[in-house]
């Protein structure tokens, strides 16, 4: 068995790569990690609508529970709600059951701490550890030792239901909106959120049978979004991904607004009402050239991070940055919450559209968006990383950003799973910097292939 953790957890399909005596393991470990600082931990879970959600979520359980972990069961909620309830219920840590955007027979296993962050990497070590030494750190406990699941006290959908609509200080009442939840974790509070704050709410792949979570729907398929928008001449369209920690949003053009483009109408919401530390904005290697310049065109300035929620996450805590996230609508408001949340991007997003005054599709055109293109180089695997002190490259590299004149830039970075270079370049001329990249991509494959 190979490193369990990615960078997102434990995935897999289910009951074949991530089975339920993985999760039991997981559950176990964890706990017993966990009880080094608390004699009986207290685990909230959540999980999103995958047909496996049930048995890893009873699987989990039962390894919290033989450590003499209790274990407080939220139900179906957005991977977010997590982050916010384990402060809350004052919890030791939260599990969330989930695969994102990932088709429905993958699924996932991710904790978080007490204070909503992802686990750091020495503890997600130490569980991993345990788990693929094989070591029992099972005492056997028997009687009162052994752990229970509790009853929320309260609600805990509607609690975080009040607490994303205080992120927000208007009401919605003049807002037709369309909402796709991609059939998974917000399908039930995203259209409450909104609905309570006053919109005119029609809410599309909200109804989840276990198989069809992010069936050709949510924020990696947006197209009949972008379709009802318009006809229903709605004022903006609202896609979430599977745990709903991810927004795509549609103007009332139906047009997309990407990640850079919502961060870029956040921040310069943020900007103007002096809730911006540093004139700061976080995203990573991969964000548009455009989204850079519209960003230096409201005198602020881009912290650059490797690709990976949590690498821009890291930026901010150790900068001080309230904003920051990626293309693919992952956002972190540090000053709201620890982790990207879609349905609070969404409210935020909206926040910034009506402190404006202007509609959707004249604030995202302040960002001008330069083609990418990306290509692969096949690789060996132990050459992968040759290439960043390679004279060749560095020199073909230098003579392609000289041909671009300023008006694009060339990425190169190696895949993580597979014996492959990703070659991204960014440019005005789309066949231009077509041609570009196939020729560096033949140049990578030829030297270290």
């Amino acid at each position: 068995m190979g490193r369990l953790f990615g960078t997102d957890g434990v995935r897999g399909i289910a009951n074949s790569e991530l089975t339920p005596e993985l999760a039991f393991n997981l559950g176990k470990a964890g706990a017993y990690v966990l009880s080094k600082d608390q004699q009986r931990p207290v685990v909230l879970i959540a999980k999103d609508t995958r047909i496996s959600g049930d048995m890893l979520e009873d699987a989990i359980s039962a390894g919290i529970l033989a450590m003499g972990g209790n274990v407080i069961k939220a139900g179906v909620l957005p991977t977010p709600a997590v982050a916010y309830l384990v402060r809350y219920f004052k919890a030791d840590a939260g599990v969330v059951i989930s695969a994102s955007h990932n088709p429905f027979e993958y699924n996932g296993i991710k904790f978080f701490n007490g204070e909503g962050f992802k686990l750091d990497d020495d503890i997600e070590d130490e569980i991993e550890d345990i788990i693929l030494r094989n070591i029992d750190v099972n005492s056997h406990i028997t009687g009162d030792k052994l752990g229970r699941c509790l009853e929320a006290e309260e609600d805990a959908l509607t609690l975080y239901a009040d607490f994303l609509k205080s992120t927000i200080d208007t009401d919605l009442k003049d807002m037709k909106l369309i909402i796709d939840c991609a059939n998974g974790a917000a399908y039930r509070v995203a259209e409450k959120v909104f609905h309570e704050l006053g919109a005119d709410v029609t809410a599309i792949h909200n109804d989840p049978n276990g198989v069809n979570i992010n069936e050709r729907c949510g924020s990696t398929h947006p197209a009949e979004l972008q379709r009802l928008v318009l006809s229903s001449k709605a004022d903006l369209g609202l896609a979430f991904d599977g745990d709903a920690d991810r927004l795509i949003a549609v103007d009332e053009l139906g047009r997309l607004i990407d990640g850079d483009k919502m961060i870029y109408i956040c921040t310069k919401m943020l900007k103007e009402g002096n809730q911006l530390p540093g004139d700061k904005v976080t995203a990573t290697v991969m964000s548009n050239l455009g989204f850079h310049r519209a960003i230096e065109s409201i005198n602020c300035n881009v912290e650059t991070t490797q690709v990976g929620d949590r690498y821009v996450l890291e930026s901010m805590l150790k900068t001080g940055c309230a904003i920051g996230g990626e293309q693919s609508g992952h956002i972190i408001f540090l000053n709201l919450t620890t982790t990207g949340d879609g349905i609070l991007s969404a409210l935020q997003l909206i926040k910034a559209i009506k402190t404006s005054g202007v509609k959707p599709s004249i604030l995202a055109d302040e960002v001008t968006i330069y083609p990418q293109v990306l290509k692969n180089a096949k690789i060996k695997n132990e050459n992968k990383k040759k290439y960043m002190t390679d004279p060749e490259i560095s020199s073909e590299i230098k003579r392609l950003e000289g041909i671009m004149a300023g008006e694009g830039r060339v990425l190169i970075r190696p895949s993580g799973t597979e014996p492959l270079v990703r070659v991204m370049i960014e440019g005005k001329d789309i066949e231009q910097i077509t041609k570009l990249a196939e020729n560096l991509a033949s140049l990578l494959t030829k030297r270290f292939g």
